[in-house]
């Protein structure tokens, strides 16, 4: 008989629950996507409600009929992999379908092939979102651009982001910082107002559930070394602030970065994989085929966990 019944990681001593997290970490996500709804309109919402519906039902679907286990979509985490792979995706009509595949790669690939929550090497939101990059790169880099308030119609008009057009050399002086940081600009939709992702990571740090190593490591990192290419060649390299405010380094390192699955458990481990995170991103922005290197640098310092975590172990129990 089997007495002891191990789960998966992270293992923590607390009253806190799996369940209880995961929900605070969707309530912390719902400023990002209030902005998204009133830039990209009716879109924006019909595509979060898609991607969370297709990856809870596909969890369900793979519990109940492949794996055979008891359900656990009530624990909040397929909602939380919905919505950041909704937050990864133009606000575009022609996502609504293609966003289902997404789920689909997410939680299948992602996620439930390794077992479920707390197995998972990669973060299962960004699997979905790199898949379909590679095979929808017309749609996935087919961007609204944001005319208004709370627009009610399907057919928006499209354009480059802030990173494309500078990639291709014709950012113009019309996009501003401050347009930048409350997301008055094309892109993903849920990357696109830095103020309310801060908002969403203050709310996460305050409730304790995420600390502030990975995410200031990150962004600290990234800051540091665009800064160190402006100074060089203004002309060349994007403002510091800029490559902050535009693209996915606030999401990525306040919200994916930080799943405690996937990442490091040590602080010191923490602060090497954002450090990891910021230079990856920054030099696939400037010298990769890709003007966005967020995606693909967490999931490649995912995968140098394990190795992490050999190194810097945490302190022993009652050392």
């Amino acid at each position: 008989m089997n007495l002891l019944n191990i789960s998966g990681s992270p293992h923590v001593h607390s009253d806190e629950s799996t369940k209880k997290i995961m929900w605070r970490v969707n309530m912390a996500l719902i400023p990002a996507l209030l902005v998204a709804i009133a830039y990209f309109g009716i879109n924006a919402l019909l595509v979060s409600i898609i991607a969370v519906v297709s990856c809870v039902l596909f969890q369900w679907l793979i519990e109940k009929f492949i794996l055979k286990v008891p359900t656990t979509i009530c624990d909040g985490s397929a909602v939380v992999t919905g919505l950041l792979l909704a937050f990864n995706v133009p606000a575009t009509p022609s996502m609504m379908w293609i966003v289902i595949i997404g789920a689909l790669v997410a939680i299948g690939i992602g996620k439930m092939t390794f077992g479920g929550l707390g197995k998972n090497p990669f973060n299962p939101a960004l699997v979905g979102r790199v898949f379909l990059l590679i095979s929808f790169p017309v749609q996935m880099t087919t961007w609204p651009v944001v005319d208004g308030i709370f627009p009610m119609h399907f057919d928006l008009a499209t354009g480059a982001t802030p990173l494309a057009a500078f990639k291709e050399g014709s950012l113009g002086s019309d996009v501003t910082l401050w347009d930048a940081f409350l997301g008055h600009i094309g892109g993903s939709m849920g990357e696109v107002s830095a103020l309310a992702i801060l908002i969403g990571a203050a709310y996460l740090c305050w409730k304790k559930i995420i600390s502030w190593h990975i995410p200031v490591s990150f962004i600290g990192t990234a800051f540091i070394f665009s800064a160190i290419l402006w100074l060089v060649n203004p002309d060349q390299y994007m403002d510091p602030l800029m490559t902050l405010f535009t693209g996915g380094i606030m999401l990525g390192a306040c919200f994916m970065a930080t799943d405690m699955v996937t990442s490091p458990m040590a602080k010191s481990g923490q602060l090497i994989f954002g450090v990891g995170c910021g230079l990856l991103t920054i030099i696939i922005r400037n010298w990769g085929a890709y003007p966005e290197g967020v995606s693909f640098a967490i999931l490649l310092m995912n995968s140098v966990t394990p190795l992490i975590n050999r190194w810097c172990k945490p302190a022993r129990f009652a050392e």
